[in-house]
């Protein structure tokens, strides 16, 4: 999958697919060349097990879902969209959207301007866009776009043509926000979080999100939960020598092991407004991204799947199609 159980043993973060993120994009906008799209997708649907009644379709009662903005290249966030949620009832929510800049970003707990406050969340597709300041957005259930073949996988890359993960849903937070509340210079980085809170009331980080297909592939069951806990600014020092190993074990010599390592080391997506927007630059919904990290995994030895984009995928603001029956 791509950030999809991501825990121990591919387990759901706390073992709750609410807490479970799936997919980050980062893309500029089909409409306005001066407004970027940011995508955070939770809680995957399948496979997992039958649903019970705490753990549906919702956003996690009162965690935090942040997208990060790095803007100076230090790892560190410079501008953050956090969003808390009600409880769920009558198979709706609501949600509270802050924007913090400087100081106030790095803060685990929601700070900066409320950008919108109490807002309608729906899980049938039907809920509107909202103007919240300057930022459009909606939350809620949409189409699953990230296409995958896992029999093919388990088989010794042997693909089936089949499409796992057609006709799943996430859950989702699809902000259009101007350029100016993102870039200090032509290159940002991005990465997302989910923290939950312990019985104390402090946050636990449970899941974050940058590149897509890492976590799950390359860190080994025991280091999963690790890594999810842990900061982008920390990445290079904690897994630089551990994954240019494990790549120069798939073939890569090993200076070129370490350049490779470097692609994706710190875990934030980067993306440029001055080159081509094709991932590793940013992130569009299309790409066959599971193709590319088997690719890079290997050292070119996995073919591409031969899989293509969903159908349902929107030309349009919110891009995703509406979530499957």
């Amino acid at each position: 999958m791509s950030n999809h159980f991501s825990a121990d043993y591919l387990k759901s973060p706390g073992d709750d697919r609410r807490l479970d993120l799936t997919d980050l994009f980062v893309f500029k906008s089909s409409k306005d060349p001066d407004k970027m799209m940011l995508i955070l997708c939770s809680n995957p649907t399948a496979p997992a097990p039958a649903p019970v009644p705490d753990r549906g379709p919702e956003f996690y009662p009162g965690a935090v879902y942040r997208i990060n903005v790095d803007t100076d290249g230090d790892a560190h966030a410079d501008a953050a969209f956090t969003f808390t949620f009600s409880e769920y009832q009558g198979g709706a929510q609501t949600g509270t959207a802050w924007y913090a800049t400087g100081e106030a970003a790095r803060q685990p707990e929601p700070a900066g301007q409320v950008l919108a406050e109490s807002f309608p969340v729906r899980f049938d597709g039907m809920a509107p866009p909202i103007q919240a300041g300057p930022v459009r957005l909606l939350a809620g259930r949409r189409s699953d776009p990230f296409f995958v073949d896992v029999e093919g996988t388990l088989h010794g890359f042997a693909w089936t043509g089949h499409d796992d993960n057609a006709g799943h849903n996430v859950s989702s937070i699809i902000l259009e926000v101007p350029a100016g509340m993102l870039f200090a210079g032509p290159q940002i980085g991005v990465w997302a979080t989910i923290s939950r809170r312990r019985a104390d009331g402090t946050l636990e980080q449970m899941d974050r999100d940058g590149n897509p297909t890492l976590n799950p592939f390359i860190n080994p069951d025991g280091e999963k939960d690790r890594y999810n806990s842990r900061q982008p600014a920390d990445d290079v020092a904690n897994y630089l020598e551990p994954w240019s190993k494990v790549l120069e074990k798939a073939g890569y010599p090993p200076e070129q092991a370490k350049e490779a390592a470097l692609q994706v080391l710190p875990d934030i997506l980067r993306y440029d407004r001055t080159k081509p927007p094709f991932y590793p630059n940013g992130r569009r919904p299309i790409e066959d991204i599971y193709s590319y990290r088997w690719a890079w995994l290997t050292h070119g030895k996995v073919p591409p799947t031969g899989l293509i984009p969903h159908a349902d995928l929107l030309t349009d603001f919110p891009y995703l199609g509406p979530p499957n029956p």
